[in-house]
């Protein structure tokens, strides 16, 4: 029996079984399991959605199994034992595997106080939290730390649901700085029209329970903190044994293995993964891409063969301003930016397309045959193995 372990239900771990489970469904010598701490899938693309009291659609996990195969375990993973080749959840029970598949994604990289001040999305819980908060406090300024994509995101969503809150965007960066000029201004102006206060470069070194601290010395009050500045992989797979870089992702070879565990498959947000144009940055539009290639790879061992090298290309930079207003920046398979971009409703449309995409491809692979793989592409979904 060839025991597959994938750890973690986000978008790369949820492809990653679905496509496997469509491939080695019938056969009585491959077990697929699934291991992660909560039987509802977690939408990280919506959690700034939640984070200001809006209602999303749930997705149970075992149901979106249904039909595949594939085992469900619920439960923490507490450890990793890479040379035993054992998986230890919530201290108590021991799951043996022959090829691993590690998708645990990341949590918030942090400075001190934020654990005791300060608000993060690192889950739908920590999100629910932040709702209430927002919901309670009324009046009072709301500083979001971190300039990039989900603390513009997360910035504008909370303007527009809580008008009567300061809302204040710092970080070292300027929004939209990896967009074009155009679409750059365009996400800018749609902060100042929903009353955001952007302040770049500025770096938060501490969190204090009613301000932050900058560096340079100079404190900002602050009622309610989010922190959205970065994030890094928990210390499991270090601790395993396994190389992982300066923030804790897993090294992999070109066809996604761990260059010290060639049984370990690491697939999303907790792996580094080197292409051509550099170490990939985690997005569920290469997370879910990895997650298929992990699982196509595993079945070609299983038939005798060698895995293959994964390619991956960049599409777009979708980023939401509100309920009625995005910016879509167009970008090179390296993630420059192109002169193509969307604004406005249009862009709207088209990020929700691009959101709600995991779930139709989720349904395709449960259908698969042997034959294909599905991947989603700017909300298209294209046939064949990248």
């Amino acid at each position: 029996m060839e025991n597959v372990v994938i750890l973690g239900a986000g978008y790369a771990g949820m492809a990653a079984a679905t496509q496997l489970a469509a491939r080695t469904k019938g056969r009585d010598d491959v077990r697929v399991t699934l291991v992660n701490p909560q039987a509802t899938f977690t939408e990280r693309l919506r959690l700034h959605m939640t984070g200001t009291g809006q209602q999303v659609a749930r997705f149970d996990i075992p149901e979106l199994l249904a039909g595949t195969g594939a085992r469900f375990v619920r439960g923490w993973v507490t450890a990793v034992d890479a040379d035993a080749k054992t998986v230890r959840i919530d201290d108590e029970r021991v799951l043996h595997y022959d090829t691993l598949v590690y998708a645990l994604g990341t949590v918030a990289d942090t400075v001190p106080g934020v654990d005791d001040h300060a608000y993060t999305l690192n889950s739908f819980q920590d999100a629910e939290l932040l709702a209430d908060r927002l919901t309670r406090l009324g009046s009072g300024t709301v500083v979001v730390a971190g300039t990039g994509l989900t603390g513009v995101e997360s910035a504008a969503e909370i303007a527009e649901q809580h008008p009567g809150l300061d809302v204040v965007l710092l970080g070292r960066g300027e929004p939209g700085a990896n967009m074009r000029e155009k679409p750059r201004a365009y996400l800018q102006a749609a902060l100042e029209r929903l009353g955001v206060t952007v302040r770049a470069g500025a770096e938060i070194v501490k969190v204090l329970p009613d301000a932050v601290e900058l560096a340079g010395g100079e404190t900002m009050h602050a009622d309610v903190v989010l922190w959205t500045s970065g994030t890094r992989a928990a210390p499991l797979a270090a601790a395993a044994g396994l190389a992982t870089d300066e923030r804790g992702r897993i090294v992999t070879d070109a066809t996604l293995r761990s260059v010290t565990h060639p049984d370990v498959y690491a697939v999303g947000d907790a792996a580094a993964i080197k292409q051509g144009y550099g170490v990939m940055h985690g997005t569920c539009q290469g997370g879910m891409p990895a997650g298929v290639h992990a699982a196509v790879s595993i079945f070609r061992v299983l038939q005798g063969k060698q895995p293959k090298v994964f390619r991956f290309g960049y599409y777009h930079t979708p980023v939401s301003l509100g309920r009625g207003d995005a910016v879509v920046q167009f970008t090179h398979p390296d993630d420059r930016p192109r002169r193509l971009f969307l604004t406005g409703r249009p862009a709207v449309r088209y990020k929700e397309t691009v959101t709600a995409s995991p779930w139709p491809t989720y349904g395709r692979m449960k259908k698969l045959p042997a034959s294909g793989a599905f991947w989603p592409r700017g909300g298209r979904f294209t046939r064949g193995v990248r």
